[in-house]
């Protein structure tokens, strides 16, 4: 039986392809992991208790889209942090962000968009599970650069007229993963106004929103109420793995549209695994606790003034503004990348991994990422060591 050729061009996934780069090599001091986007905070403390309390509802299958307190406190929260009104009937719970942003394509884009192939559109370099959405649903992915002279954000509006009027769906992260840059309210007007002229819908991945250095990133879904635009025109996606410091809950929500929500609900329905039941409660709790969010937000704003300080003076610095990765400037990741291991013991991802290759162009080539996602100390003697293996010794 041959294999499907949709994914036939799939470079392999990121983190298969550094362990193939450096593990076969010995590592230069006592190994501090800075790949992977995974808090290490501590969770809140209620989760033990909150789960105690309802385990026997293991016993129990749970509602797919969410149980009707848990899109209450997320219909609360939205209320709480944009000021938008997003009734339970416009949320569903997700298994995270990755499914949703994955199971929102396959609900969402048509087979044909003006009787031409679908274009999915997304930055360059981006996560990765847009690109698989955009082939699984047969519809051609375009990567749209993201690099400094474009503010670390797509600029879409730069596509060709006939390239927007196919598209269906256009991805965008803000705070950005993995620059830290952050949408700007001009920047989602701006968006909006471009999708209600072309049709297609934006799906917005949030799911960093939580974690930033003075100012609430403004939302989407926001902007789009404010605007007056179509209510489907936009879906946000959010999770708890970051607002919380629970990646191994796996609970999100994706909210929107009526229309847009009934579709995916009903996918869902069929080949999406809801949320046990004592996990559902432990994220009704905390959608409804800040207290948490407020103490690890200090602590990552603790880390980028280290990060400040630290790389403050190296040309090409980008402090960012959201999120918790550093996009560090390289002459070549992957070689810096080895050069970071074999000498310090510092694992980083090479930016390339996160990237395609377009017009002979990898946008991602010239940075290394960094996750801030340790202890403050364990940070900053990581950050030092990185500083002086890659860009010589501070203030010499």
């Amino acid at each position: 039986m041959n294999e499907p050729e949709r994914f036939s061009g799939l470079p392999e996934y990121a983190f298969p392809r550094l362990r193939k780069l450096i593990d076969h090599l010995p590592a230069g001091g006592a190994p501090v992991s800075m790949t992977i986007g995974e808090p290490r905070h501590a969770f809140p403390d209620f989760v033990p208790e909150v789960l105690a309390q309802h385990v026997a509802e293991f016993s129990k299958y749970p509602p797919n889209e969410g149980t009707p307190e848990l899109l209450a406190a997320i219909s609360a929260w939205l209320q709480r942090r944009y000021g938008i009104d997003v009734p339970p009937a416009q949320i569903t719970s997700l298994n995270g962000t990755r499914e949703g942003l994955y199971n929102a394509a396959v609900a969402l884009s048509p087979e044909l968009k003006n009787g031409k192939p679908p274009v999915v559109l997304m930055p360059n370099p981006f996560y990765q599970v847009y690109a698989i959405a955009s082939l699984s649903v047969g519809a051609e992915p375009v990567y749209v650069r993201a690099t400094a002279d474009t503010g670390h954000l797509p600029d879409f509006a730069s596509l060709p007229a006939d390239v927007l009027d196919r598209t269906t769906i256009a991805y965008i992260c803000s705070p950005a993963n993995p620059q830290g840059a952050v949408a700007s309210v001009e920047y989602w007007q701006t968006l909006i106004a471009l999708a209600e002229k072309h049709d297609f819908k934006i799906f917005a991945d949030e799911c960093y929103a939580e974690i930033y250095r003075d100012t609430p990133p403004a939302g989407a879904l926001q902007v789009a109420h404010a605007m007056g635009a179509d209510p489907e025109r936009v879906v946000i996606f959010h999770s708890l793995s970051k607002r919380s410091n629970l990646p191994g809950l796996r609970s999100g929500f994706a909210a929107g549209g009526p229309r847009s929500i009934a579709l995916i609900r009903q996918l869902r329905s069929y080949n999406g695994a809801p949320l046990p039941m004592p996990l559902q409660r432990v994220s009704e709790r905390a959608w409804a606790d800040e207290a948490h969010v407020v103490a690890s937000r200090a602590l990552y704003q603790e880390k980028f003034a280290i990060a400040d300080r630290i790389f403050g003076n190296v040309p090409g610095y980008m402090p960012p503004a959201g999120g918790f990765f550093l996009w560090l400037p390289v002459p070549d990741d992957e070689a810096a990348t080895v050069k970071l291991w074999t000498e310090t013991g510092v694992r980083v991802l090479p930016g390339s991994y996160l990237s395609r290759d377009v017009a002979g162009e990898n946008p991602g080539k010239g940075y290394i990422r960094v996750a801030l996602v340790d202890d403050p100390a364990t940070t900053e003697r990581a950050l030092h060591l990185i500083r002086n293996c890659l860009y010589g010794t501070e203030g010499g």
